[in-house]
């Protein structure tokens, strides 16, 4: 599907504001409008400099008329270089765009996609490992008790641990410790981040189906999708992945051999909005649920509020991030406003134009600026 505009998309500067961990974007059209995004995060000072160098040259100096075509030239134009990167800095363009087309149009972006504005229940997404499964399975109860969450995501495994636990029985322990303080009416889900080979993660599988969880991600190393697939055939589970996955033909296979239940793309390492709704729609027509990844509380867990509203095959829940500054300081005071207000388990999506967020002016102050523009 092709996602044109009423008007020629005419850029006339493009502007980032970085950090080491996040990079803003401020897009002005020729007309003075404007519309603000995201790269992706994590070093966000390298993404800045392929933005300004082999994205921005490509777009300032053109006319279109559809967000697709957009994101295509850039890829055709940056052939020798497919991968991560490029789609993280393209991110920031296109997250950009629709915040212009929505503050433009006086909608929100997920009215513009077909949704609408209102509450998107959220699960509580834990991204701990070293916390002990009593001390993890007591954070949760408390957060459920203030906040109303009724669903939780807990790690198991090590990163791409090569089969090992975080310390010996850690995994064991935290599938049982957590669901049985939780109790029932309450939705436990894990992520093993790519750690274990299928025949581990096949006998872990039974164990927290004994337990009453429910879903399975990453169990495998996601560059290995037939281990995954043995995981998903084995276990009466939902097995979910693809949250690092950015290229579309990965993405057709994974749907087309069903891999995984439920698929995770990522609003940020895809390269945007566009190509997201390009993966869900795959996933629609092969009736396969899209659950989309957010792991921070930067503008990647607005997009996906507005992208998963609007998700005719969406999960049921939106990943919400329950780290502060502990673990992720450089989150702190990135927005004027607090966007993530959680009540009874649900976040809101209010009736604001585009993301319905502005970045705080504090924090731009402080960012390394760059500006590319058409006089350059």
């Amino acid at each position: 599907m092709r996602f044109k505009v009423d008007q020629e998309i005419n850029i006339k500067t493009l502007e980032t504001f970085t950090t080491n961990y996040v990079s803003a974007v401020r897009l002005t059209m020729d007309d003075g409008s404007q519309g603000w995004g995201q790269m992706s995060t994590y070093c966000s000072d390298i993404t800045t400099q392929i933005f300004h160098r082999q994205v921005a040259p490509h777009v300032l100096s053109k006319v279109f008329t559809d967000f697709e075509d957009i994101g295509n030239l850039i890829l055709e134009r940056e052939h020798k270089f497919p991968g991560s990167y490029i789609l993280r800095a393209i991110a920031g363009l296109d997250t950009a765009l629709w915040d212009w087309l929505g503050r433009k149009s006086e909608l929100p972006v997920t009215s513009l996609i077909g949704g609408s504005p209102g509450k998107v229940p959220a699960y509580a997404s834990s991204m701990k490992r070293h916390i002990s499964p009593k001390d993890e399975a007591k954070r949760f109860s408390k957060l459920r008790d203030e906040f109303g969450f009724r669903a939780f995501k807990f790690r198991v495994g090590a990163e791409c641990g090569r089969g090992l636990d975080e310390w010996p029985g850690r995994s064991e322990e935290i599938i049982v410790e957590v669901p049985k303080l939780l109790g029932t009416g309450v939705k436990t889900m894990v992520d093993a981040n790519s750690c274990y080979s299928a025949e581990q993660a096949i006998d872990l599988g039974k164990k927290m189906i004994d337990n009453g969880v429910s879903h399975f991600e990453e169990p495998c190393p996601y560059w290995l999708p037939e281990e995954t697939k043995k995981v998903t055939e084995a276990l009466e589970i939902d097995v979910t992945g693809g949250e690092q996955d950015c290229d579309l033909r990965i993405w057709k296979d994974m749907i087309d051999k069903k891999i995984v239940d439920i698929v995770q793309p990522d609003v940020m390492y895809m390269g945007g909005l566009t190509r997201s709704l390009d993966v869900a729609r795959m996933a629609e027509l092969s009736e396969v649920i899209c659950t989309p990844h957010t792991a921070n509380l930067s503008l990647v867990t607005v997009c996906t509020m507005h992208f998963l509203k609007a998700l005719k095959n969406g999960g049921e829940f939106l990943e919400f991030s329950i780290e502060g500054e502990d673990y992720y300081p450089w989150q702190k005071n990135i927005f004027a406003s607090d966007p993530f207000a959680v009540e009874n388990g649900d976040l809101t999506i209010h009736n604001t134009p585009g993301w319905g967020v502005d970045f705080n002016q504090t924090w731009l102050d402080k960012a390394t600026y760059q500006c590319s523009s058409k006089n350059d």
